[in-house]
């Protein structure tokens, strides 16, 4: 069924904007009067087909600039969840939902949904025709609750891991985002100094046609390149990006860079961990969901954003579907530390697998979280000696020729 954007007039004088579904553009002002308000304009939202992957996707051409936050889908998923466990039919807790949500495009996109579910369509098949909103683990948790009759408890997990990735990156910016303002700030201070200020100052030591420090020979040198050649070294940066996004797009960059972010010093431990805390929550969820084992393995495999973790997780389908346990499928990856191995054995003994893998994640995203707080409280200082050192070398550089000149006056 159509979806139409209109514009009207409700009972009290107002103008009001929204969309509605109907058959036509004459049964949707029908529509709109039979509710109490007066069409002004009525017209059918156009529409592009999405392909490579979501052919039948549907997304308005006036909203491809637009963006649909995932606390968005978050709150959606959570009143929707509320709705369905009240008692409320799924196509009246959707209908529901358009007056509730402000953001047009995820508006379109839950009409759009809501008269798939109305045609007969599962929910999972009406979010699977919108895979640039909903992520392959929202489609199939949503699939494995709609065929264990429990998707008011599925759709409020995915409310809570929503909300809960979007808490644990709430935390990451708030930590990072003083370091980043405080090295933007401090380079272009610096950059600053050494192109405009620095050669004002050493003109002078130019003009006496002495021989000058070593110290003094490096800034003019510095401060000459950066002031003629600044754009030269943004465009050398510039490439060495775009140079780097296209080898990473090739398999073999793909491999080395994923490998890179798993062995670099410092950062390689907290890469594997944030892998691991990301593949038992997926995972748990998952398997609470209902979705079984194999399936959600695929699924984490999908998601995980790393060549190296995607392979591991292939050879441990590989042995679990030749009859190895879970634990004893990745016992063999260097990537599994052994005390994440203990707790999914223990789990899978126990019968409380989803629960174990949980705790894992709960486990190694308080770690990440620890170690990135002590880092950026040891950036903070770091960046401070090192824009002092440079400010104390400029300083030195433009003191020695004047101890020079003061002993060759004396």
């Amino acid at each position: 069924m159509p979806v139409y954007e209109y514009t009207a007039i409700d009972p009290s004088g107002k103008n009001v904007n929204g969309i509605i579904d109907a058959d036509s553009a004459v049964a949707a002002r029908q529509k709109l009067r039979d509710s109490g308000i007066f069409p002004v304009g009525v017209k059918q939202t156009s529409t592009v087909a999405v392909r490579k992957g979501a052919s039948s996707a549907r997304v308005s051409v006036s909203n491809l600039l637009k963006r649909v936050k995932a606390g968005e889908i978050s709150v959606m998923t959570r009143q929707l969840s509320i709705l369905l466990s009240a008692g409320v039919p799924l196509v009246g807790a959707l209908d529901g939902l358009l007056s509730q949500i402000t953001n047009p495009l995820l508006k379109k996109i839950i009409a759009q949904i809501k008269e798939s579910v109305n045609e007969g369509n599962s929910l999972a098949f009406a979010l699977s025709r919108h895979p640039r909103i909903f992520s392959n683990v929202y489609i199939n948790m949503v699939r494995a609750g709609e065929a264990s009759g429990s998707l008011d408890l599925v759709l409020e997990r995915l409310a809570d891991l929503g909300e809960h990735q979007e808490t644990l990156k709430g935390r990451f910016r708030a930590a990072l985002a003083y370091p980043i303002f405080m090295f933007f700030i401090g380079s272009l201070v610096l950059f600053f100094l050494i192109t405009f200020i620095v050669p004002n100052i050493t003109q002078i030591f130019k003009e006496m046609h002495q021989v000058l420090p070593l110290p003094t020979v490096i800034l003019i040198g510095v401060s000459n390149f950066l002031k003629s050649f600044w754009w030269i070294l943004f465009l050398i940066m510039a490439a060495v990006v775009m140079a780097l996004k296209q080898f990473k797009k090739t398999p073999k960059g793909c491999y080395m860079w994923d490998k890179m972010k798993l062995r670099i010093p410092v950062f390689g431990s907290m890469n594997n961990k944030i892998a691991v805390a990301r593949f038992g929550r997926t995972l748990g969820s998952l398997l609470q969901s209902g979705v079984p084992l194999i399936s959600a393995l695929q699924i984490v495999r999908n998601i995980v954003n790393n060549v190296i973790i995607a392979r591991m997780i292939d050879d441990a389908m590989e042995e679990i579907q030749a009859g190895k346990s879970l634990a004893g499928s990745l016992a063999q990856s260097p990537w599994v530390p052994s005390i994440v191995v203990q707790m999914i054995s223990v789990g899978e003994q126990s019968g409380e697998l989803e629960a174990m893998l949980n705790k894992v994640a709960d486990t190694y995203e308080r770690d990440v979280e620890s170690h990135v707080m002590a880092m950026t409280s040891m950036l903070e200082p770091v960046m401070i000696l090192f824009m002092g050192l440079i400010v104390g070398f400029i300083v030195v550089s433009i003191l020695l020729p004047i101890f020079e000149m003061n002993q060759m006056i004396h």
